[in-house]
């Protein structure tokens, strides 16, 4: 999301009187991938938050504009608006980290910022819900699509990557990707997993590739529930999945599932459907943004396994032509590229 930020941000104030520069707390100035800025714009502190946020409280005197990728840079925005109150300050609110009670310090920033930029409605409804912030700060900008993402022409299976799985053609295939952690059990997974069991008798050639960086011990909670439910034979957990074969992974699935709770947008589903992959996801959350409500893909009750299987037999019986897979690609991309997201930042801070 930084990244096609970075990329927008810089394509912004490239036509406008702007000066603009991107600092990042943890990354260091050879991280830069100079596909989104140029190096000159950009500025790595290495995770030095001292140093970090000395320098943008200074800087912070004479701007006009300060954006804020995320609600734990706090300090940095209320310093700046009590030193140069003229100064613009912008949210940007993700999801669950503005989805709960907030220390005093965060607080005060939702209230002295001038907006807030909420990736999903979901998101701008518990902002203003939870922390009684004006309705006419919060506008919602959905997330976009990585401008630099490599997009299918062809919506072909490929070969490669199906041996590497030892899968053929004749696999139906679910396809999950998320972080796995203990923290984040929310995704949904989990009840993949509970009902491959009650699919298989329909699609004896079921398999879920349950993909994503996973911590020791919610892997091994996983695996466990694999065993507990006897599919052992039916999923596949490849790891972390390398960025540069994302577009693959979702070419070789029939359907992407995901019934998250916690989704504060979901740039995955977009993904997924940029490579003409259907998707299920949750109605609860964000997720719903990110399916347009329904148009793009299948929102279900994220607790209710019974519609999960349901969901997922309707896709697998039904799956769509190729026509209808490029139509849903079309329509993704034309939702959320960065010439869209692009232009809304533009309305927003400059226009």
């Amino acid at each position: 999301m930084t990244r096609t930020l970075s990329y927008c941000l810089n394509n912004v104030t490239d036509h406008s009187q702007y000066d603009f520069e991107f600092w990042s707390v943890y990354d260091r100035d050879e991280d830069l991938m100079d596909n989104y800025l140029p190096a000159e714009k950009f500025k790595g502190f290495r995770a030095d938050k001292v140093k970090f946020t000395g320098e943008a409280i200074r800087l912070g005197k004479q701007c006009h504009t300060v954006i804020l990728s995320h609600i734990n840079l706090a300090s940095v925005g209320v310093a700046i608006k009590l030193i140069n109150p003229k100064c613009r300050v912008v949210l940007i609110a993700h999801g669950i980290e503005v989805w709960r009670p907030l220390f005093l310090l965060k607080k005060v920033l939702l209230k002295k910022c001038d907006k807030i930029i909420c990736v999903s409605e979901y998101t701008r409804n518990e902002i203003i819900r939870l922390h009684n912030v004006q309705a006419d700060k919060c506008v919602v900008i959905n997330n976009a699509l990585d401008p630099h993402m490599k997009l299918p022409a062809q919506l072909h299976k490929p070969d490669a990557l199906l041996q590497r799985y030892s899968l053929s053609k004749n696999n139906d295939i679910l396809f999950t990707l998320a972080r796995l952690a203990g923290t984040e059990q929310y995704k949904g997974y989990d009840q993949v997993i509970k009902t491959l069991g009650n699919l298989k008798p329909q699609f004896p050639n079921l398999k879920y590739v349950l993909a994503g960086a996973a911590d020791v011990e919610e892997k091994q909670r996983i695996e466990q529930i694999i065993v507990q439910y006897q599919v052992e034979d039916m999923v596949i957990l490849p790891g972390f999945i390398d960025e540069r074969e994302l577009t693959n992974h979702f070419l070789m699935a029939d359907l992407f599932v995901l019934p998250s709770k916690k989704e504060g947008f979901g740039i995955v589903f977009i993904e997924a459907m940029a490579c003409g992959l259907p998707v299920i996801c949750g109605n609860t959350d964000g997720s719903i943004d990110a399916v347009k409500g329904g148009k793009l893909g299948t929102a279900i009750n994220p607790d209710d396994a019974v519609e999960l299987q349901n969901e997922i037999i309707k896709h697998l019986k039904n799956r769509p032509a190729l026509a209808v897979r490029e139509a849903l690609q079309k329509e993704c991309t034309s939702y959320f590229n960065s010439d869209i997201y692009s232009n809304q930042l533009k309305r927003l801070l400059i226009d």
